[in-house]
This record gives C-alpha cells, sequence and structure tokens, in this order.
C-alpha cells in the first residue's frame, strides 16, 4: 500500500492545521544535508556490519519457523506517506490473522499492540527482538529515504487513524530507527508518554539534539528496557 493516509481527509495538513504552530520547524540546507548524510553512511556501515550476522540470522529464523525471512509492513511516515516497512520476521506467519483473537490481552494503552509474553513472537524472535536486530532491515528504509536515523518509530494505518491531532504532529518528522521514546523506556511508557516524547522531539529537533538520542541508544539497547 503507498499513498497518503490523509489523502481522503482533505490531506495531512488541514488534518493538523489547529494545532501545527509551534511544531513545524523550518529545516536549514545544513541540517538537511548533514542527516541524510549520517543516514546514508549510518546505513550503509550498519548494512556491512549486519553481513556477517546475516547467514546465522537467516538459518536461526528458518530452522525456528516456517516462513519468509523478512517481514514486510505498511506503516505511515512523513506527513501521512505510507511505506513498506522490512525487519527480520520473528513472529508466526499467521501472526496479523491471530492478532484479533488476543485484542483482550492487550498490554498498550491508546492506538498500540503491546503483549509482553506475546504468543506470536517465536523463539528466534524473541532474541532478535530482545537484541534489537529484528530492526536491522529497516537500514534499507533510511537508505531509501523512507525513514531516517532518529526520528519517531513508524506505526501502522490502523493505529494513526485513532490519532488527534496533537498526536499526528509526530508526522511532521520523517519516522527514524531511534527516538526519544525509544531511549527512555519504550514498551514501559504508556501510549500518551510516548506520543508526547515524540512530539517533543519534533519540537525540539536539531542536530545537537539527535546527537543527544544517539548517544544514549546504545546503552538502551543493551540495557534491553521495554524491548519485547
Amino acid at each position: 500500500m503507498t499513498g497518503n493516509f490523509y489523502a481522503e481527509q482533505g490531506g495531512y495538513e488541514a488534518f493538523i492545521a489547529d494545532v501545527r504552530a509551534g511544531y513545524d520547524r523550518p529545516e536549514g540546507t545544513v541540517y538537511r544535508v548533514v542527516k541524510r548524510t549520517v543516514d546514508v553512511l549510518g546505513a550503509c556501515g550498519g548494512l556491512l556490519l549486519l553481513l556477517p550476522l546475516l547467514p546465522f540470522i537467516v538459518v536461526m529464523i528458518k530452522l525456528d519457523s516456517s516462513g519468509p525471512v523478512l517481514f514486510a509492513q505498511t506503516r505511515v511516515g512523513l506527513r501521512g506517506q505510507m511505506f513498506r516497512c522490512y525487519k527480520f520476521r520473528s513472529m508466526r506467519v499467521d501472526a496479523e490473522h491471530l492478532k484479533l483473537e488476543l485484542e483482550h490481552l492487550n498490554e498498550a494503552s491508546g492506538a498500540a499492540f503491546k503483549i509482553k509474553d506475546d504468543p506470536r513472537i517465536t523463539g528466534v524472535g524473541r532474541f532478535l527482538r530482545r537484541s534489537s536486530l529484528d530492526e536491522f532491515p529497516q537500514l534499507w528504509n533510511v537508505l531509501r529515504g523512507d525513514m531516517t536515523v532518529v526520528g519517531p518509530r513508524p506505526q501502522i494505518p490502523s493505529e494513526v487513524a485513532e490519532y488527534t491531532p496533537e498526536q499526528a504532529r509526530r508526522l511532521l518528522a520523517k519516522p527514524g530507527l531511534t527516538c526519544l521514546w525509544q531511549v527512555s523506556g519504550r514498551s514501559h511508557l504508556d501510549f500518551n508518554e510516548w506520543m508526547e516524547l515524540d512530539q517533543e522531539y519534533v519540537r525540539k529537533r536539531s542536530l545537537a539534539y539527535e546527537v543527544g538520542i544517539l548517544l544514549r541508544t546504545l546503552p538502551a539497547v543493551i540495557d534491553r528496557k521495554g524491548a519485547y
């Protein structure tokens, strides 16, 4: 699925028009050039680091459960633009179907779905999630320009459909691999706290601010707090 999520609602700009002030920060040439350079170099470097691990990850996924190695899903990105987001598959192939049967176990508030001991997650998938290795294929999304290194995590259309105009302000920034929410507790935070942190990032974003988030990312990945 491609196109813009808000196309049938008069457009993204119309949806957030009344709450946009103070959040649509102008991105100067230096900011955009440096950010894109970091994205390309970071994605290329990450993919090179992944190459030695790739055969082992592929074999582990295939031996653990039937189905493809990669999982592709439509996500909503910058200003409502939809794109295909890639991950190493960490769930059973029928996970999307089973989600309807597990709604009553949802531990997340708001427009999110999280179960700490999600029965859909495979044994290898749990390791991949806890180590954040499942998200390595999103480096390809960064190279394509769908995503960036630092930015709000992208959600699926059904979750974005529940956004208020205030929450939709998070879409003023391109989605990223890591963000303020990612380094502040992830799933240990409720949905409103997640949205508030993303809006804070959108309001304050700058090169220095993003470097600070990057410096907190590795310790957060090692600590694995809220990662499941």
